[in-house]
């Protein structure tokens, strides 16, 4: 275990009142320096020009951007593999089913001006302690979610609870960690929002969903007042035909192909989804927790569409002029960078806190990430050309590196908070 975080949460519970707080800080920054930058304190997400760097406020001291780099190679490779993690489902698991190269995973972000240190599973684990995560959103935050698993694998594997809480344990997954009373997770809500199937006077449209933007999926507001850590993450489902409703009538759809309904951008339906999300967090009485935004991610299909014989074959990533992130996909990320500035605004006021993983334009470099035909299905065993989701190990690895990150930043922050409340 990680002596310096065992060092840290000893010092804080058992701080007395009337140590000095300048030089109990300066411990503290001792003990951190060597894996978490002291400068990072606080951040604002003013609006800015792409490529999306992660704002800070101006100030003469410099700031440590680990979301503002370029990908290096990594000969020294990923932190597990499909043999030292059991727990790879087939639909990521591409070295199983034949993936021939191996590059994908030998490279690691790295920031312009600092260093994103490596993902150390017991000092997350010992973050955790007594506490819960939950991933709410698609399936490719269920696919975050299981590369954190892996990554714990090396220090703790957990126990499968998911029966105890779903009967659809494939796309509900719930993990405990005996050893560290850590419960770990996902909650399947591709829309964030009440969705069903449609109708339209009286009768059922095979494809078209029905989205109720203005009420909270119950999937997973239910239960989200328990948990300590939240990562919020949807995108894909909205290309799809949708009809939109607020206050329970129709206000319009998105490639809906019906006469006499108000075209409505999926843009509209993607804020509102996230304004929704953001504030029933903020209106539930005994939520206490932090939560992530992790930001839009774009697939990589390329020769067509997904259903249309699209691919995605490249072995390795873009460099930082070779593709540029498409304008939709900037669009996706600005409305939801919005609303978290709106939601972080609001939950200062009550203390809550909202941060961002910015990886829109991060993990769009990485084209070669995918399972593209290397992984089989979860709805039937065949292999599928997945461009969304993401091998494991793999890109996705580095999600949960910026994760731990942040936070260690949230930590140190509330440390710092409690101490100048008892000074």
């Amino acid at each position: 275990m990680n002596f310096q975080l065992i060092q840290f949460f000893t010092m804080e519970k058992t701080l007395d009142k009337t140590v000095s707080i300048k030089a109990f800080l300066l411990t503290l920054s001792l003990i951190f320096i060597s894996s978490i930058p002291l400068s990072l304190l606080k951040t604002s997400h003013s609006r800015f020009s792409l490529p999306l760097p992660f704002p800070f406020p101006s100030s003469s001291e410099k700031k440590c951007d680990v979301f503002t780099g370029k990908w290096v190679p990594y000969p020294q490779g990923p932190y597990y593999s499909n043999e030292t993690c059991r727990l790879i489902v087939d639909q990521q698991n591409c070295i199983k089913f034949g993936r021939p190269d191996t590059e994908f995973m030998k490279w690691r972000w790295k920031p312009h001006d600092c260093e994103l240190p490596l993902f150390d599973a017991a000092q997350f684990l010992e973050i955790v302690r007594g506490k819960s995560m939950a991933f709410v959103g698609d399936s490719v935050g269920r696919n975050q979610m299981e590369s954190l698993v892996c990554l714990l694998a090396h220090e703790a594997y957990p126990l499968d609870i998911s029966r105890n809480s779903s009967a659809d344990v494939n796309y509900f997954k719930r993990w405990f960690y005996a050893d560290y009373n850590f419960t770990l997770a996902a909650f399947w809500s591709p829309f964030l929002v009440k969705s069903g199937g449609a109708h339209i006077n009286g009768h059922s449209i095979n494809g078209l969903i029905s989205l109720y933007l203005d009420e909270p999926d119950e999937a997973w507001t239910n239960e989200i007042e328990k948990f300590d850590y939240i990562i919020v993450s949807v995108g894909q489902w909205f290309f799809r035909p949708l009809l939109f409703y607020e206050a329970g009538r129709l206000l319009g759809c998105h490639i809906c192909n019906q006469n006499n309904i108000t075209s409505v951008s999926k843009y509209y339906a993607y804020k509102m989804a996230f304004r929704t999300a953001f504030r029933t967090l903020l209106s539930l009485k005994n939520y206490t927790g932090v939560t992530f935004l992790r930001t839009f991610l774009a697939s990589h299909f390329e020769n067509g569409d997904w259903d249309k014989g699209g691919n995605c074959p490249r072995t390795k990533p873009f460099t930082s002029n070779e593709m540029k992130l498409q304008e939709f996909n900037k669009e996706f990320y600005w409305v939801q960078v919005e609303e978290l500035r709106e939601a972080e605004e609001k939950g200062k006021k009550i203390g809550l806190t909202f941060e961002l993983m910015n990886t829109t334009e991060i993990m769009w470099m990485r084209p070669d990430g995918h399972p593209n035909g290397y992984g089989h299905s979860m709805i039937k065993n065949a292999s599928v050309y997945d461009c969304v989701h993401w091998c494991l190990p793999g890109p996705i690895d580095t999600l949960n590196e910026f994760l731990l990150y942040l936070m260690k930043k949230d930590v140190l922050l509330q440390l710092k908070a409690k101490l100048m409340r008892n000074a």
